[in-house]
């Protein structure tokens, strides 16, 4: 048992994946927490190991050739790095869910939606297939897919994008979790469907007040829903604030080029049309990752001591961490 104020509290997790051509660090000493109830949102580009984190928390890490090398993942007291595997089956899907990117590598094509939403309530609350299937009548309803008495009979193929999404939420919240990963959960749908999902996600977790730990690269889902946000760049945290703060006062140089690529619309100040700007280069390889600041080949503010040495990450104010050589003394 671990004490800790915070119902997850992450701390120095590392998660390696050890291939022929050397060791992957997918996730390098990373810590961060979230509260009951609040909405966690988790940024950066493709391979900054967003989803190695949720998936370290899952237990979900494919052994070979990935391993939690060392860390705490405290969850309501328990740390989960510590527990067997069929303790983890205990909390994954009743105590902690996880909504993956692509739902239709995540549902089986060979089962019926309802048969899929049905299971959790077998599993994890033994009911009977009648009352289960009852069950999952009632859920997909809830998550607003029409004619839910139809639904429950088709397969994931006989759905749209928008619909299977539904059906893995459903799924997710089944047995009322406590903590809601969402991994990416928009990123297939179109932005109609996708205002829908998100909707849809903030109601229901007012109702079984679950917290969430929202990944995604898209900042205006961040902004919409999240409380804190966490950035991450090639296995580390780089930043770490409230919503308002990194986004009128983001001080790291890869949170400012990301916010810089994002597109506004209708700023009636700007008279000229913005011209948005990228990252110049790309996230560095996890088996080739650079010397000292691991931003600083495609950083605009980069010095002599980021191509040295690692930044710590440090409290610059209340509740905004940083990691970078332009606040800190070499």
């Amino acid at each position: 048992m671990s004490h800790s104020s915070h119902l997850l509290d992450v701390q120095q997790l590392k998660t390696y994946f050890y291939l022929f051509d050397g060791v992957a660090r997918a996730v390098d000493d990373v810590s961060f927490y979230l509260d009951r109830g609040e909405v966690l949102g988790v940024v950066g580009e493709s391979g900054c190991g967003k989803s190695v984190t949720a998936q370290s928390i899952m237990r979900l890490i494919p052994d070979p050739p990935g391993r939690i090398l060392s860390g705490r993942i405290t969850f309501d007291g328990l740390d989960l790095v510590q527990l067997s595997m069929e303790q983890m089956r205990g909390i994954r899907g009743k105590r902690i869910a996880m909504i993956f990117q692509e739902p239709m590598t995540s549902l089986n094509p060979v089962f019926t939606v309802g048969d899929q939403v049905a299971e959790m309530f077998r599993l994890h609350e033994h009911c009977s297939r009648h009352e289960s299937l009852e069950r999952a009548v009632e859920m997909l309803a809830r998550v607003q897919v029409p004619a839910p008495e139809k639904r429950v009979h088709e397969y994931p193929h006989q759905l749209s994008g928008g619909m299977r999404q539904r059906v893995m939420i459903a799924m997710a919240l089944a047995c009322q979790p406590q903590i809601l990963i969402a991994d990416e959960p928009t990123t297939a749908l179109d932005v109609t469907v996708q205002a829908q999902i998100l909707d849809l996600m903030t109601r229901l977790k007012h109702e079984i007040d679950t917290a969430i730990m929202m990944i995604t690269h898209d900042l205006g889902v961040i902004a919409e829903m999240a409380r804190r946000v966490v950035v991450m760049y090639a296995g580390k945290v780089v930043e770490e604030a409230d919503t308002a703060s990194i986004f009128n006062h983001p001080r790291h140089p890869y949170t400012r080029g990301l916010l810089k690529s994002m597109p506004r619309i209708g700023d009636r100040a700007e008279k000229k049309r913005r011209r948005l700007s990228e990252i110049q280069g790309m996230v560095p390889g996890l088996l080739a990752l650079p010397e000292g600041c691991r931003f600083h080949p495609r950083c605009p503010d980069a010095m002599a001591v980021c191509r040295r040495q690692l930044p710590a990450l440090e409290l610059l104010e209340p509740h905004h961490k940083v990691r970078c050589w332009l606040y800190l003394s070499a």
